[in-house]
């Protein structure tokens, strides 16, 4: 069942079910109050009738049922008696109705000081019985009549109510049509962008009426997981599909060198060969590890974080790079207070910012024109900054808007073995660390790329 027909069968059912109780209670409410008043102008009637009868005893009594006919008998289709303290019959109305004479005897069997009152029904006539004092008398009163004012009443309020119950039963149906089509619209909308939704298309969010409840929030959470898994399927798809390209030559390449080392006879040039295939054995194996590690974050899972001191780190990493590159020189500097060590401390992955700072510094040691790299370090209270500077060819000021791009490679790469993904992976995990990465150069031909890691979460 589709949610509209939800909302419309729910609150229709809810509403038109607490109207129907309503108007029932109203009707057996009206039903209790004609018993009872009924009853209680049949009491009247028989102490009226009592004072009556005790004031004229001595009149004729064709005056008695004269007064009868005219102004005691007010009721329509009645009977009504009057019985003296010996319960002998005393007055008996004109009516042709009858009251069988065992009830009679059962009525006045209940009366008494202690019970001065019965109400009973005999089908729809009320029939009530009293014990009167009066005048030092005892009287016993039955009347049993037909209200037919009482019943007319009720028959017509009975009507009113039923036309009023399907008046507003079909208003609310019709109210709760509406309503569900403007609840639900946004839904069935949202629902039918999201069965339309292609990844390989640009990432066009979904839009909603702005307003102030669920549906726009649901939007927002949409859009933002959208985005997450966009972003996760165009790197699974670029690493899958252009890598996987990729990796065919320098894996050829590899096989080539293999078969040229099993021809080698000589061993200098056999030992220069392995070192060779020992470093772009290490380049392509990097490169996958960095892949998978990256994979986890886009697959949704949180990567674990822990207290880093970043120049440490940094020097750790000068040191490895320091085997493979002796020729190379890092220098490294602190700019601003270095007294505070939460200045140097932040919130991440130790193994993914060491990729990420390896990454930036073979970029500054492949680039460079003169094996020299600058490192500085600017600590501040609310952040924490890293500049890797390296003088050398520079990317032009059109190519930097693609800098972080899959397989971008600019101009001055020319000649230059890789793959085009070591910035997208490092700007990857500086994101993962609610970190910033940028790109400036200067007319001197340095390559400056700073990355600032905010400290307030430490």
């Amino acid at each position: 069942m589709s949610i509209r027909r939800k909302i419309l069968l729910y609150f229709s059912a809810t509403i038109i079910s607490l109207l129907g109780i309503t108007l029932f209670f109203i009707y057996t409410l009206f039903y209790e109050y004609r018993e009872e008043e009924f009853q209680q102008k049949q009491k009247q009637k028989i102490t009226s009738t009592i004072k009556f009868l005790t004031e004229i005893k001595q009149a004729d009594e064709s005056i008695i049922q004269a007064m009868d006919r005219i102004s005691i008998n007010e009721f329509y289709d009645e009977k009504l008696l009057i019985f003296d303290h010996a319960k002998e019959l005393i007055y008996s109305s004109i009516d042709d109705l009858q009251i069988p004479e065992n009830e009679v005897k059962d009525i006045l069997s209940v009366l008494t000081v202690a019970h001065p009152w019965l109400e009973t029904k005999d089908d729809l006539y009320d029939v009530v019985g009293v014990y009167v004092k009066y005048n030092n008398n005892t009287y016993y009163g039955i009347n049993k009549a037909f209200d037919e004012s009482g019943y007319s009443k009720l028959d017509f309020l009975r009507y009113v109510l039923i036309f009023t119950f399907l008046g507003i039963a079909l208003v609310v149906i019709l109210i709760a049509y509406y309503l569900s089509r403007i609840i639900a619209e946004p839904i069935v909308d949202i629902t039918e962008k999201i069965t339309d939704y292609n990844f390989d298309t640009l990432y066009i969010p979904i839009e909603v009426k702005r307003s102030e409840n669920e549906i726009v929030v649901l939007a927002e959470q949409f859009n933002k997981l959208m985005k997450r898994m966009k972003e996760a399927v165009s790197f699974q798809k670029h690493a899958i599909n252009h890598i996987s390209h990729e990796l065919k030559t320098p894996i050829a390449v590899l096989v080539s060198n293999f078969e040229r080392m099993e021809n080698e006879t000589d061993l200098a040039v056999l030992k220069a060969q392995i070192g060779r295939q020992k470093e772009d054995t290490k380049n392509l194996s990097e490169i996958i590890n960095l892949l998978l590690e990256l994979s986890k974050t886009d697959a949704g899972q949180s990567i674990p974080k822990t207290k880093i001191r970043v120049d440490e780190l940094i020097f750790d990493t000068i040191d490895e790079l320091a085997q493979l590159y002796p020729n190379f020189e890092f220098s490294l500097d602190y700019m601003g207070p270095t007294d505070n060590e939460d200045f140097l401390t932040i919130q991440g992955s130790a193994r993914l910012l060491k990729a990420a700072f390896m990454n930036l510094m073979v970029n500054s040691i492949h680039y460079s024109s003169n094996n020299e790299g600058n490192i500085h370090i600017i600590t501040s209270p609310n952040q924490l900054q890293i500049d890797f500077i390296n003088k050398g060819p520079v990317i032009t000021t059109d190519e930097q808007k693609y800098l972080f791009q899959h397989f971008f490679r600019g101009q001055n790469s020319k000649g230059k073995s890789g793959f085009g993904l070591g910035l997208v992976f490092i700007h990857k995990i500086i994101s993962q660390h609610n970190g910033v990465i940028s790109y400036t150069t200067d007319e001197k031909n340095l390559n400056n790329f700073s990355v600032i890691f905010p400290l307030e979460n430490v």
